[in-house]
């Protein structure tokens, strides 16, 4: 398992810089192939490009997903890989990623969520409504009795889509512009939820700033003071079995003295009792004692 995680990431880093190339290729075919309206060999070799292109972005997801050793969890936590791969010009949202370190920017892990929020679900959506205005008007140029026939024109439409707003002023008359539109109108409901989540996170911060004390503890921080308690605990067990030792040596120490004192004491009775007797027998031997 070990060996096929290493594998899918060494992969995944080979190919990152190639596939960035590849979807920056891809947007410049697509555009050029419907603003220009290109007819021809022009439209021949764009289309080639596009397709070249994508099947890298597809072939790079089987790829992946064959080195996955459990195929099923790597599926479900990918799924913006899946993502890039059918909408390979998505990939370039990661260009982004500088703006979400600039200098000044908080360092917290709330700030910097919500930073990266903003970041990618900004360029996905300008990304998003340039694709869509391209498609469009791919789908709807030449159709009978269409409305939405220049770019400028499809640019317009997407905007409106995109933010659900719908004035009707134009509107797609073919299968292929109304799906368009579908996938437009829901990516602009997932962005209106991105935007509303991010802005109630950041008013929560605002308001709980002078109130920490009622903030919820993670798990993380709750691990972090366990941890702490654990070591606090041991180390109080380990100095009390050392003061513990410390104070019966001290004992045997002071019964040492005890005995020494004693000894001392039993031998200045002694010396007391043989000078008494020796003066005795001094006075037994004066003249006239």
């Amino acid at each position: 398992m070990h060996n096929s995680h290493v594998e899918e990431t060494a992969w995944h880093k080979r190919t990152e810089v190639p596939l960035m190339i590849a979807s920056f290729a891809y947007l410049v075919a697509y555009s050029w192939r419907v603003i220009a309206d290109l007819h021809g060999p022009g439209r021949v070799i764009a289309s080639t490009v596009i397709l070249v292109t994508w099947a890298m972005f597809i072939a790079d997801y089987i790829v992946r997903l064959s080195l996955a050793t459990n195929r099923r969890w790597w599926f479900r936590h990918h799924l913006s890989a899946l993502t890039f791969a059918l909408i390979p010009v998505l990939r370039l949202v990661r260009l982004l990623r500088f703006m979400t370190r600039l200098p000044g920017m908080k360092t917290t892990a709330g700030g910097v969520l919500r930073t990266q929020i903003l970041v990618y679900g900004a360029g996905a959506s300008v990304i998003l409504i340039y694709i869509a205005s391209l498609a469009v008007l791919e789908a709807e140029r030449h159709a009978p009795d269409a409305n939405i026939t220049t770019f400028g024109i499809a640019l317009w439409w997407s905007c409106v889509t995109v933010t659900t707003t719908g004035y009707g002023d134009y509107v797609p008359m073919t299968d292929a512009g109304r799906w368009v539109a579908v996938g437009l109108m829901l990516g602009g409901v997932a962005l209106a939820g991105v935007i509303t989540a991010t802005l109630a996170s950041w008013v929560l911060e605002r308001a709980s700033r002078e109130h920490d004390d009622q903030e919820p503890a993670t798990r993380a921080q709750v691990r972090a003071l366990m941890e702490k308690i654990d070591a606090l605990t041991a180390q109080s067990a380990g100095g009390g079995g050392a003061h513990g030792a410390g104070g019966s040596g001290g004992g045997a120490h002071g019964g040492g003295g005890s005995g020494a004192g004693a000894g001392a004491g039993n031998g200045g009775a002694n010396g007391g009792h043989d000078e008494h007797g020796s003066l005795g027998d001094g006075g037994d031997e004066r003249p006239g004692g």
